[in-house]
C-alpha cells in the first residue's frame, strides 16, 4: 500500500511538472511570436546606459520567460564582439528581474480553470488561420498547461502529508537558523543546477508550500538558493568563449551570490518585511499560515494557497529588485574587478564563436538574431579579405607573407560559419517557428551561401596573382591602375550592402539594382579594350588570361553582394 502511494505521488508529481514545462515553453514561444522584430532587436542593440540595458533585460525575459536563455544571448553576443561587458552586465541584472515574472503568472487566481483554458486555446491554436491569432492562442495555451500541471503537482504532494516518514524527512531542511537557511538555499541551488530551470524549480517549491509540506520560511530560503542554480547555464556557454565572455558570465554568478549572502544574513527581517507587504496588500501574513488551519476548516485550500504563492513571488522579486538596486551603481566597479580577476591574455583575442547555441533552437525567435550575428561576422570578415586583396595584388611591393595567410585563414573560416549557419538553421526550421522566422531563416542561408562564394572568388583572383608572382611576371602599370578602379568599386558596393545588412535596410536592394549594370557594363567594356589590344599586340597569355578572369571574379563578386542585397529584401 505504501509503495502504490509514493508510486502515485511520484506519477502526479512528475507528470504535473513535465505539463507544467511544456506550458512555459508554449507561453515563451507564443510570446516570441507575437513580439516578433522588436525582442529580437531590444537584445541585441547595445545601449551604454545601465538602466536602459536594465530595462531591457527585465523586458526580454519576460516575454520569453527564461533568464537563461537572455544570459546565453547575452554571452554570446560579448563573445562575437557584439556587445560590451558593462552593456552586458546591465541587461543580466535585468533578466533576473525579468524572470521573477513566473511567480506571479502563477499568483493569479485561475489555478482550476487551467484545463479549460488549455483546451480552449488548443482549439484555437489548431484551427485558426493567422499566425498572430495562432500564436497568441499557443501562449494562452501554455498558461493553461503552467495552471492544470502546478494543479497536478499539488495534488501529488498532498498524500505527503499523511506519510509521516516523508514529512519527516522534509522537515530536515527547515529554515529556523542561518545554517539552516543555508542548507536549503544549497538544496535549492542543486535542484536548479540538476533541472537546468529556475522556473521548474519554483513550480515545485509553490507546490509543496502551498500543500503545507514545507512551511513559508523554506519556500522562501529554496528559491533563494534557485537564483544561483540558473547561473549554471550562462557558465556552460562560456566555455571555450573569449575571455570578455566569460567576464560576462562570471558576472552573472557573482550578482546572484552576492544577493544571497547579504539576503540570507538578514534572512528574519527580509522575511518580516515581506510578511508586512503582503498584509497590508492582502491582509494575510503567509509566515504565520499553517496547512493545520485548512484542516481544522479555518481556512480554505484555494485562499491558503494564494498567500503562499503571493508570499513566495514577493519574496523572489523583491530579492532580485533590491539586488538590481544595491549593484546598479556599482556597474563600472564590477566590470573593472573581472577585468583584474579574469585579466586578457598575452596575446590579442579576436572576438569568435565556435559554434552556435543549439540550446536556442526551441527558442526560434532568438535563435534567428543569433545565427544573423554570424552573418554580419561572415560581412566583416569579407569586407576586410577585399582590404588584403588590394594590398597584396594591386600594389607592386614586398609580398607580405603574414597578410596572405591571414587572408587564406579568413577563408576557411567563412566557410567554416557558412557551415554552422546551415546546420543550426537547418534544425531550427526542422521544429515550430513562426512564418515570418522561416522566411528570414531562408534568406539568411541564402546570405551566408552568398558570403561564402564572394570570398572564394576574393581568394581565386589572390591565387591567380600570386601563381604570375611564382612565374616572374606581372601586370602593367595600366593593367593595375584599371583593376585598382575595378576594385575600390566593387569594394564600395559591397560596403553598402554589408551596412544595410546591419541596419536591416530591406530597401537597399534598389541601390544595388541601379549600381549593378553600371559596375558590369564598366568591366565588360574593360574586358573589350584588352582584348582589342591583345590582337593588335603581342600580350603574355598567361597574363592576358589572368587580367580577363580578375576581371570576371570581380565581376562574380559584385553578383553575389547583388544576391545579398536580393535576400534581405526577401528576394528570390
Amino acid at each position: 500500500m505504501e509503495i502504490d502511494k509514493i508510486t502515485e505521488i511520484a506519477m502526479q508529481a512528475i507528470g504535473g511538472l513535465g505539463i507544467f514545462l511544456l506550458g512555459m515553453k508554449f507561453l515563451s514561444e507564443g510570446l516570441q511570436a507575437v513580439a516578433g522584430d522588436g525582442l529580437r532587436r531590444m537584445i541585441s542593440r547595445g545601449t551604454s546606459n545601465r538602466i536602459v540595458a536594465v530595462g531591457t533585460g527585465t523586458a526580454v525575459t519576460t516575454m520569453i520567460q527564461s533568464s537563461s536563455v537572455t544570459t546565453v544571448i547575452v554571452v554570446g553576443l560579448v563573445n562575437a564582439g557584439f556587445m560590451t561587458l558593462h552593456q552586458a552586465i546591465g541587461v543580466i541584472m535585468g533578466a533576473n528581474v525579468g524572470t521573477t515574472i513566473t511567480g506571479w503568472i502563477l499568483v493569479l487566481k485561475i489555478g482550476k480553470y487551467g484545463l479549460p483554458i488549455l483546451g480552449l486555446a488548443a482549439f484555437g491554436y489548431l484551427f485558426m488561420r493567422r499566425d498572430k491569432v495562432r500564436f497568441i492562442c499557443m501562449a494562452v495555451m501554455g498558461l493553461g498547461m503552467i495552471f492544470f500541471g502546478l494543479e497536478l503537482m499539488k495534488n501529488g504532494f498532498k498524500p505527503i502529508k499523511a506519510m509521516p516518514e516523508f514529512e519527516q524527512w522534509f522537515h530536515r531542511f527547515s529554515a529556523d537558523t542561518y545554517f539552516g537557511v543555508l542548507r536549503v538555499a544549497l538544496a535549492g541551488c542543486l535542484l536548479t543546477f540538476l533541472v537546468q530551470s529556475s522556473s521548474a524549480t519554483l513550480g515545485i517549491t509553490i507546490g509543496l508550500a502551498t500543500t503545507g509540506v514545507i512551511p513559508f520560511e523554506t519556500a522562501a530560503a529554496l528559491v533563494l538558493g534557485e537564483n544561483i542554480g540558473t547561473t549554471i547555464t550562462a557558465m556552460l556557454a562560456s566555455i571555450g568563449a573569449t575571455t570578455n565572455a566569460r567576464r560576462a558570465a562570471f558576472a552573472h554568478v557573482i550578482f546572484n551570490m552576492f544577493g544571497v549572502v547579504w539576503i540570507t544574513a538578514l534572512f528574519a527581517p527580509y522575511l518580516h518585511l515581506i510578511d508586512e507587504v503582503a498584509v497590508w496588500l492582502r491582509g494575510v501574513s503567509p509566515r504565520s499560515l499553517s496547512y493545520a488551519d485548512v484542516d481544522a476548516g479555518k481556512m480554505d485550500a484555494a485562499s491558503f494557497g494564494a498567500a503562499m504563492t503571493f508570499g513566495i513571488a514577493a519574496v523572489h522579486t523583491c530579492f532580485n529588485v533590491t539586488n538590481v538596486l544595491l549593484f546598479l551603481p556599482f556597474v563600472k566597479m564590477l566590470a573593472d574587478g573581472l577585468k583584474r580577476l579574469l585579466p586578457d591574455k598575452a596575446q590579442k583575442e579576436k572576438p569568435h564563436l565556435t559554434s552556435l547555441d543549439y540550446h536556442l533552437i526551441d527558442s526560434p525567435v532568438l535563435a534567428i538574431e543569433e545565427s544573423r550575428v554570424e552573418l554580419l561576422r561572415m560581412a566583416d570578415g569579407s569586407q576586410k579579405m577585399m582590404g588584403w586583396l588590394k594590398s597584396l595584388t594591386l600594389h607592386n611591393g614586398t609580398r607580405d607573407e603574414a597578410m596572405m595567410k591571414k587572408a587564406f585563414h579568413r577563408e576557411e573560416v567563412l566557410d567554416n560559419i557558412q557551415h554552422e549557419v546551415l546546420t543550426f538553421l537547418g534544425q531550427m526550421l526542422g521544429g515550430s517557428a513562426p512564418q515570418n522566422v522561416v522566411e528570414e531563416a531562408r534568406d539568411q542561408l541564402r546570405i551566408a551561401d552568398e558570403y561564402e562564394s564572394l570570398s572564394d572568388s576574393i581568394v581565386t583572383v589572390l591565387k591567380a596573382h600570386l601563381k604570375l608572382r611564382d612565374r616572374g611576371i606581372a601586370f602593367n602599370e595600366n593593367q593595375l591602375a584599371q583593376l585598382r578602379d575595378v576594385h575600390d568599386i566593387v569594394a564600395d558596393y559591397m560596403l553598402m550592402v554589408h551596412e544595410a545588412l546591419k541596419a536591416r535596410d530591406r530597401d537597399a536592394v534598389s541601390k544595388a539594382h541601379s549600381q549593378g549594370p553600371a559596375i558590369k557594363h564598366m568591366i565588360k567594356q574593360l574586358r573589350d579594350e584588352h582584348l582589342t589590344k591583345v590582337a593588335v599586340h603581342k600580350t603574355d597569355p598567361q597574363v592576358s588570361m589572368a587580367f580577363t578572369n580578375t576581371l570576371a571574379n570581380y565581376r562574380r563578386i559584385k553578383d553575389h553582394a547583388q544576391n545579398i542585397a536580393e535576400a534581405l529584401a526577401g528576394g528570390k
